[in-house]
């Protein structure tokens, strides 16, 4: 594949876009010959003077409205590579065009009227490109001439633009004075601009840099189809980015099967046992798994998140605003997910970059506003961030019928699991070692076991539990607390509050415990551990009589009068979501070994209530 580089014109409205790309194709003689004045002629028979944009604007309502409303491409040559120019409609109405063909961009010019100067859509193009992650931006001031070539003008504009730039994190790699109209500086310098000393447009373009080639980036195939030809079933996309070979090892996310690749399918094309990033192919695996449309095949090496949350920013576009609780479609390569929003962070204009005022939380995110927030998706996405790969750290919001907004998967402490964590080998065996349990528990005393108290936030579990360890410890007795926060600071520190992290948090819990007990300590955990399917569990993990159910009984009113973390008051005034008692549920143990009133009981009785359970047990657990 040639050296090839895509650029995107952007710019407000009647900038002078497509003005610079027609004038851009004259002077370097790329035109098909006749075409000028083809051009000519037709705008004689309209009666209108002739404009260097007709030569993009294809369409004849953009003709008759004099704006651009959709992107085109054009494939253009200089001495030193290939460029795909992407002329990207500046009018807000026509935002949604402008994302779609700065997308798959890699570096920028953004137009500026020099008589006009800075305009909203300005600034709000060049927040776009960041947050597309397009770096390399050259912005262009046009129309020079309607300021009489003056230099005050063009440096006026330029320390405005680059002081907002770098407000948010834009370095731009040049400003040029330019007038498309009469191509000064475009593929020649300007004797009407003496004063300019640097690059042309052109000498400019070739001075960007290509950006790393996909293909060394990890595996990332989504699946758009599958197709039957007699006995084969061929799995067909376009690889995103890596490498793909016959033989390589495959898991589709996020449905987590595994297969082999047999053969690679081309169409008119060559046979190769390799495709690379950017190829449309099909596979044919060695094994008959199911895989659908929307799942994305990876090296087990190198496999995507597979998760139903995720931090992002969201560019809005649509005419009613991004809601948390409603339902949308979210669409990211091939897959389709219903989502709602989390929560939200912020709201910032895009054009100034200032906070919206109001409840952001309630408001949602409107129009022409960038909402850095959290969302979830009803099942499952594979996904990467878009800073490690863009092809699968972007997506967009559909509304109804509509593509309302457009984003970027943000930086997260994600979890990422492997190809072996779906899948159990046949060939792992609990290990034990020369020490025995009998001789653990002849030597401390006591056998291990594991001490479970559970109840709401605030009912006491963690200083019931904290005296209790005191208490055993004094007796001469190996233990240790496993604390909700402190576990959730370390081992659970990736996982949120959920019905399903919350399931996961009680999951890695027990089988810590297990290991705990398994040495011969006492374990006491203080959970809150809301569902009684997460504690039987646990219970099933660990060896009979070993599980100790507690259950810390205190009503919500005096557990709220406590408050002893201020969560209570947080969660009534919705800062924090799914908060147990208040808008999450509780399941009491239905039958546990122990039950504490601490309403009505002291900490103390409570420890006492507990070791006489203990002692009056039978072996090993007596004192």
């Amino acid at each position: 594949m040639p050296d090839q580089l895509k650029i995107v014109i952007v710019g407000h409205v009647d900038h002078g876009k497509s003005t610079l790309i027609g004038r851009l194709f004259h002077d370097t003689g790329a035109l098909p010959e006749g075409k000028l004045e083809q051009l000519q002629k037709a705008a004689d028979r309209r009666g209108a003077p002739f404009e260097w944009a007709n030569l993009m604007d294809a369409l004849q309502s953009e003709r008759d409205q004099n704006i651009t409303i959709d992107t085109a491409q054009i494939w253009f040559r200089t001495p030193a590579r290939q460029y795909v120019i992407i002329d990207a409609p500046g009018h807000k109405e026509f935002l949604k065009n402008m994302i779609t063909g700065a997308a798959s961009a890699e570096a920028a010019l953004l137009l500026i009227d020099a008589h006009e100067g800075i305009q909203e859509n300005s600034r709000r193009h060049g927040y776009l490109l960041n947050l597309l992650g397009i770096r390399q931006i050259a912005v262009l001031v046009n129309k020079m001439d309607l300021e009489n070539h003056r230099e005050n003008r063009f440096r006026q504009i330029e320390a405005e633009f680059r002081q907002w730039l770098s407000s948010i994190g834009v370095v731009p790699k040049i400003f040029i004075p330019i007038s498309a109209r009469h191509g000064d500086n475009i593929a020649a310098k300007s004797p009407n601009m003496p004063w300019w000393q640097g690059p042309t447009v052109l000498e400019m373009l070739d001075e960007f840099n290509a950006s790393e080639s996909l293909d060394g980036l990890p595996l990332r195939f989504p699946i758009q189809d599958i197709y039957r030809f007699d006995h084969r079933r061929i799995l067909a996309g376009r690889v995103e980015s890596g490498v793909i070979n016959v033989g390589d090892r495959l898991v589709f996310s996020p449905a987590s099967k595994a297969s082999t690749v047999k053969t690679i399918e081309r169409w008119n094309a060559p046979v190769s046992d390799r495709a690379v990033a950017g190829e449309s192919i099909g596979i044919t695996l060695t094994e008959q798994i199911f895989v659908e449309r929307g799942a994305i095949a990876a090296l087990q090496t190198a496999p995507p998140y597979e998760l139903t949350q995720f931090k992002a920013r969201v560019f809005w576009l649509g005419r009613q605003p991004f809601l948390p609780g409603k339902k949308y479609k979210l669409k990211l390569a091939t897959q389709e997910a219903q989502c709602q929003i989390e929560s939200v962070d912020k709201v910032i204009d895009a054009s100034s970059l200032e906070p919206v005022p109001g409840n952001c939380k309630e408001r949602g995110v409107g129009r022409y506003e960038v909402g850095e927030l959290t969302l979830r998706t009803r099942r499952p996405i594979a996904f990467d961030a878009a800073a490690e790969i863009p092809p699968t750290g972007r997506f967009v919001i559909v509304d109804g019928f509509d593509v309302s907004g457009g984003g970027i998967i943000a930086d997260g402490n994600y979890p990422r699991r492997t190809h072996d964590s779906h899948h159990r080998s046949d060939n792992i065996y609990w290990s034990r070692g020369k020490v025995t349990p009998g001789q653990r528990e002849t030597r401390n005393g006591h056998r291990g076991c594991v001490l479970w108290l559970t109840g709401l936030s605030g009912s006491g579990k963690s200083t019931i539990a904290t005296e209790l360890e005191r208490e055993l410890f004094n007796l001469g007795r190996h233990v240790y607390i496993l604390d909700g926060d402190n576990m959730r600071h370390g081992l659970c520190s990736d996982l949120g509050f959920s019905h399903k992290d919350r399931t996961e948090n009680i999951r890695r819990i027990g089988e810590v415990a297990k290991l705990f007990a398994d040495a011969g300590v006492i374990c006491i955990t203080a959970f809150i551990s809301p569902y009684l399917a997460d504690r039987d569990l646990v219970r099933s993990i660990l060896p009979a009589d070993t599980f100790i159910e507690v259950y810390v009984n205190a009503p919500v009113s005096v557990c709220e009068q406590r408050d002893p973390k201020g969560l209570y008051a947080k969660a009534r005034s919705g800062q924090i979501k799914n908060f147990t008692g208040v808008s999450a549920p509780y399941e009491p143990p239905l039958r546990p070994e122990i039950e504490l009133h601490t309403d009505s009981s002291t900490a103390a009785e409570c420890v006492a209530s507990v070791l006489d359970f203990l002692a009056c047990t039978v072996p090993p657990y007596r004192f």
